[in-house]
């Protein structure tokens, strides 16, 4: 890396380096059978330089000659955009736990027994059911160097158990899943295996249900699934300086019911979205969205930041190219009612666990729609089945806007969102 800054000093304003090394280890299940087991590794590295005010960026997998690496980004510095920052001294950051060496030491035949065990539990309890999913180890190195002065670097763990089941009875088709990450060894598989059985045990019979308005509740699965992408969008801060984002002049005003508490957490130790620093070098820090249902701030990079006129919150984030807004790790505060007792409440209403298709609609507007893969009909507190054949539509901030409760069975999904249930009064409902 100082190999690369070194050259590029010689042609350019200032540098910085971008590098990534990860090893990642899958066993993969299908068709209740152990599929796969693979090791991949990769390197990659970047490269951000300003040369006569503009920026210039390459970007290449592998080992790449230094010098061929510099010229690349220069050449492309003549289209670039014009630099309106500089890079940051690099630093100390605040501690954040997201390495532990015991990753590394989960042996194979411990990551198959650990599918398996699933597996068998699943197919114990419902039979003819097709389990598919992977266990997963990984560790990377994030490391940040720039001509502003200093080395930054992070090592990070990941673990992971993920498993989807199908179950195919009378031409209905049944999924349900469940995934778990962490940055520390998950040992004991029984919450995968658990949520997993829990689906099923609900899903056993089919219930009817009838086209029209009614009050909804989203499980984590649900939620996370659903509502959370137009949320995420409309709080990027490139959204919001393009005038795209519906929450652009709201700032500071109660858009969302008074319960609603949304941050964006990258300091909670061992999570898969924590780190102590963005992929620009900019100290990572937890950003509150909003507030008693109040729209707080917005989340930038570097470069959208420049041209707003604000700061980075810490949340550049390369996907494969130049830095942009990326949230780390949402969290939704929880509140204090129970799930068993939301739906003890509910006379006539639907819980959604996974909905496909939720992305179809105007994310900018905070429009989803969806079919209704997992999710239960409740009449008079109780739940009667599974619905099928179902399609729900609804807007992100009428919904929120007046919430009828917030759950107290917060979870992370995948590492990277912790949401409660939550109660909504009315969403659109097809059936056929």
């Amino acid at each position: 890396m100082e190999e690369i800054l070194d050259i590029a000093r010689r042609s350019a304003q200032s540098a910085e380096v971008f590098r990534v090394t990860s090893v990642r280890t899958p066993v993969h299940f299908e068709a209740n059978r152990l599929k796969q087991i693979q090791t991949k590794e990769s390197v990659a590295v970047a490269l951000r330089l300003v040369k006569n005010g503009k920026m210039g960026f390459a970007q290449a997998s592998g080992n790449i000659p230094p010098a061929d690496l510099v010229n690349m980004a220069l050449e492309t510095s003549q289209f670039g955009y014009q630099a309106n920052f500089a890079f940051p001294s690099l630093h100390s950051f605040e501690k954040v736990d997201v390495f532990d060496p015991q990753v590394e030491h989960i042996g194979i035949d411990s990551m198959i027994s650990l599918g398996q065990a699933v597996i068998d539990a699943v197919c114990a309890n419902t039979a003819g059911i097709l389990c598919e999913g992977s266990i997963s180890r990984g560790m990377a190195t994030f490391e940040i160097a720039s001509t502003g002065g200093g080395h930054a670097s992070c090592k990070r763990t990941n673990f992971s158990i993920s498993m989807d089941g199908m179950l195919v009875r009378d031409g209905d088709i049944l999924y349900v899943g469940d995934i778990r990450s962490s940055c520390r060894p998950i040992l004991d598989p029984s919450p995968v295996t658990g949520e997993i059985i829990r689906q099923l045990d609900l899903a056993r019979i089919n219930a009817p249900i009838k086209s029209g308005n009614m009050p909804v509740i989203f499980t984590p699965f649900g939620l996370a699934g659903s509502l959370l992408a137009p949320l995420i969008s409309a709080f990027n801060g490139k959204t919001v300086l393009d005038g795209a984002s519906p929450l652009k002049d709201k700032k500071g005003m109660a858009v969302f019911d008074s319960r609603l508490m949304l941050t964006d957490d990258p300091t909670i130790p061992y999570q898969p979205g924590s780190t102590p620093f963005d992929d620009e070098g900019v100290p990572a820090r937890r950003n509150a969205l909003i507030d008693h249902g109040k729209v707080v701030q917005f989340y930038y990079d570097l470069h959208t930041a420049a041209l707003a006129g604000s700061s980075s919150t810490g949340n550049g984030s390369r996907g494969g190219g130049m830095p942009s807004p990326s949230v780390h790790a949402l969290v939704i505060e929880g509140g204090k009612v129970s799930l068993a007792d939301m739906i003890k409440d509910m006379k006539e209403g639907i819980i959604i666990e996974q909905l496909m298709g939720a992305e179809q609609g105007n994310i900018l507007n905070g429009d989803f729609s969806g079919n209704v893969l997992l999710g239960y009909k409740v009449d008079n507190g109780e739940i009667t089945g599974r619905v099928k054949d179902t399609m729900v539509s609804g807007n992100v901030y009428q919904l929120l806007k007046e919430v009828m409760a917030v759950g107290s069975d917060s979870r992370w999904i995948a590492g990277y969102v912790n949401t409660p249930s939550i109660c909504c009064p009315s969403i659109s409902v097809s059936a056929k």
